[in-house]
């Protein structure tokens, strides 16, 4: 029941987003810097290679070994490359993503809930250094512990449930990642914020399911704020109000 909840919060808020223009302007323009990021660095990388090669192995001056080189030369390169996408993520979540998302969330608690409840005593500039203090961890954590099953895939021989695992575990703190926006803005601990998340396992693997489906997972991860912030402000806020 919590996993078909959170497939429809995510349909919701893709709904909501279309239907309102600032929102759905925000989704593009996260969109686009995870991109061009992505992009840059990853081309960075590309442009470097022969360079980068020379550092770890100098090309042979053996025909024998010629092969072996090229295909440890590729092996790097892809490594790089994919170290590269998930240090463009991680910075372009911290530095800019956050604030695209924030924005958003704010937006559809006010079309929600026609107010934002976040702490008036505090400055602008210091809410804006809590937040980006508070999205490294959540940025970082979910990192750490995918790599973690994926090597544990790699070191045992049930590669193809760990596999499946590892894509459940990810979809579930790519999910968290957005309900944890109002909470955050509230200022609320870390430790009791993932809590939260172990206490809604279920509602975040469907809520997350939709980012699994290729191409389409794109247009689902730009605009899923709007409809996890629906889904916290309608359940845990008014839950939390309640007497």
């Amino acid at each position: 029941m919590n996993i078909v909840r959170g497939i429809t919060y995510n349909l919701r808020g893709l709904k909501l987003a279309f239907k309102t223009p600032r929102l759905l302007l925000l989704g593009l323009l996260r969109f686009a810097v995870v991109v061009l990021v992505t992009v840059f660095s990853a081309g960075l990388i590309l442009y470097y290679h022969q360079d980068i090669i020379n550092l770890i192995w100098t090309k042979p001056d053996s025909a024998w070994i010629m092969w072996l080189w090229y295909i440890v030369a590729w092996l790097v390169s892809l490594m790089l490359i994919g170290i590269a996408t998930i240090l463009s993520y991680l910075i372009s979540q911290i530095l800019f993503s956050v604030i695209i998302m924030d924005t958003m969330s704010r937006i559809t608690e006010r079309l929600a809930a026609e107010q934002n409840q976040e702490p008036e005593s505090i400055p602008l500039l210091r809410q804006f250094i809590c937040l980006v203090k508070q999205e490294i961890p959540r940025a970082t954590i979910p990192v750490l512990v995918i790599l973690l099953v994926m090597v544990l895939g790699w070191l045992t021989p049930l590669g193809p449930v760990i596999t499946i695992l590892s894509s459940g575990v990810a979809v579930i703190f790519l999910s968290w990642d957005n309900t944890d926006l109002v909470p955050a803005r509230r200022l609320q601990p870390f430790s009791e914020r993932f809590r939260f998340l172990l206490r809604t396992l279920p509602f975040h693997l469907g809520f997350g399911l939709l980012f699994l489906i290729p191409l389409l997972n794109l247009l689902f991860l730009s605009y899923a704020p709007v409809g996890a912030t629906l889904y916290y402000i309608e359940h845990h806020s008014k839950n939390a109000e309640a007497p």
